[in-house]
């Protein structure tokens, strides 16, 4: 009985870790073999038997009875004497069989025994844990928020699990309150220590497809496959999709009548525009399609070198280059094209780097970015735009609109 109560008590936060019995006595013999290790300095003449049934183990040491003042290895060996006192009709030769009480390790050992245990099952869990979530990698989670932090906030699971939600992974406008339920994908787990990491995004542009194959059937069936997806986390996105169906249309599948198939999606991401777009291997229609709303006059290709270069009326520019560039930029993510914009009719134009002896080179980078690259492409746009669209200070801005003014004046 006194085997059976320690165990029990060894067992007693076995429901808390909700691990089942087998594997909790299958822990129970590798801690207790470490344990006769140390004292005995070897394991392999005990046998530790497990019933996992009756919560029950048993140890026995098994040693060779040899005449009594020939004992070398009291581990091994029990002289004729001692192996008499357990069954009086022993002979020198046999083998005896004696049960280890665990009392009898000593109150330190079964200190040390429990503290063993402990960690073990700790390490089980964890490494049941980190083999869980290693597989939902790339799928999305849903977790409510226990603690908001400085660079991230900390979620928990219907199983209390901790999942790390950290702050560049959060879309610019989430503002998420303790209790809030937060949907991500599992973007990676690792193993820190013995205790594995699992890091949510809802940044990652496989959120966004993912969300794609919760929301619109054709696309989780197979019908619709999603080809490229990027974005501007919170601002804008395109993605480009495809079909095997010639019956199918499928932008038209994706967004729904009156938007109302990817409205959840967009609401979802904080209202981030998402273009969808049918791909294809048409280089030139694929450029027009990515750089929509805008309507594109010509397209110039260099294949070699991957870039684009794309002439567009006046008025068309803008939408070609979207708010703070983010559409000409990730229509170039989308195509794999360095894509470049010219205004159809401009005449006596002048790039910017001509002015490089005025306008300080960074400067002229920056305006390049969001795809004014021209003097009359800057002078064409109110003071406001130009400020909304670039990272520039509005005294920066000015000077340089002073200065390309004075090159047309002259």
């Amino acid at each position: 009985m006194e085997n059976i109560a320690l165990i029990e008590s060894f067992s007693e936060f076995k429901d808390d870790k909700l691990i089942d019995r087998v594997t909790l006595m299958a822990i129970l013999e590798d801690v207790f073999r470490s344990a006769l290790k140390k004292k005995y300095g070897e394991d392999d003449n005990f046998d530790i038997i497990v019933n996992p049934d009756k919560g029950d183990l048993e140890i026995w040491r098994n040693r060779v009875v040899v005449a009594d003042g020939e004992v070398e290895d009291p581990n091994q060996e029990i002289s004729l004497t001692e192996a008499r006192k357990i069954e009086p009709d022993f002979e020198v030769g046999e083998d005896v069989s004696e049960e280890v009480k665990l009392v009898d390790l000593g109150r330190r050992a079964i200190l040390a025994l429990r503290q063993n245990l402990i960690s073990k099952i700790h390490e089980h869990d964890n490494t049941n844990i980190f083999k869980h979530f290693k597989e939902l990698e790339g799928e999305i989670y849903t977790a409510e928020v226990h603690h908001i932090r400085h660079r991230a906030i900390i979620l928990l699971d219907d199983e209390g699990n901790e999942i790390v939600l950290p702050k560049d992974r959060q879309i610019p406008s989430d503002f998420f309150r303790k209790g809030d339920n937060v949907k991500g994908i599992i973007e990676s787990v690792e193993l820190k220590g013995n205790k594995p990491t699992i890091i949510l995004s809802r940044t990652a542009p496989v959120f966004l497809e993912k969300l794609f194959e919760q929301e619109i059937p054709e696309v989780f069936d197979g019908l619709i496959t999603i080809q490229k997806v990027v974005r501007v986390p919170g601002e804008k996105a395109k993605v480009a999709v495809d079909t095997y169906d010639d019956r199918i249309d499928p932008v038209g599948a994706c967004v729904g009548m009156k938007g109302s198939r990817i409205h959840s999606i967009v609401r979802e991401l904080g209202n981030e525009n998402i273009d969808v777009i049918n791909f294809t291997n048409n280089d030139q229609l694929y450029i027009t399609r990515a750089l929509s709303p805008a309507k594109i006059t010509s397209i110039k290709l260099d294949e070699e070198n991957k870039t684009a270069e794309v002439m567009l009326k006046p008025e068309e520019v803008s939408k070609a280059i979207g708010r703070g560039g983010h559409n000409i930029r990730l229509a170039g993510q989308l195509t794999g094209y360095e894509i470049d914009v010219f205004r159809e009719g401009v005449e006596e134009d002048v790039e910017l780097k001509e002015f490089s002896d005025e306008i300080e080179d960074w400067v002229i980078k920056e305006f390049s970015r969001v795809g004014l690259d021209t003097a009359k492409s800057v002078l064409e746009q109110e003071l406001e735009d130009l400020i909304r669209l670039t990272d520039l200070e509005e005294e920066t801005i000015r000077e340089v609109v002073k200065v390309l003014r004075e090159e047309f004046e002259e």
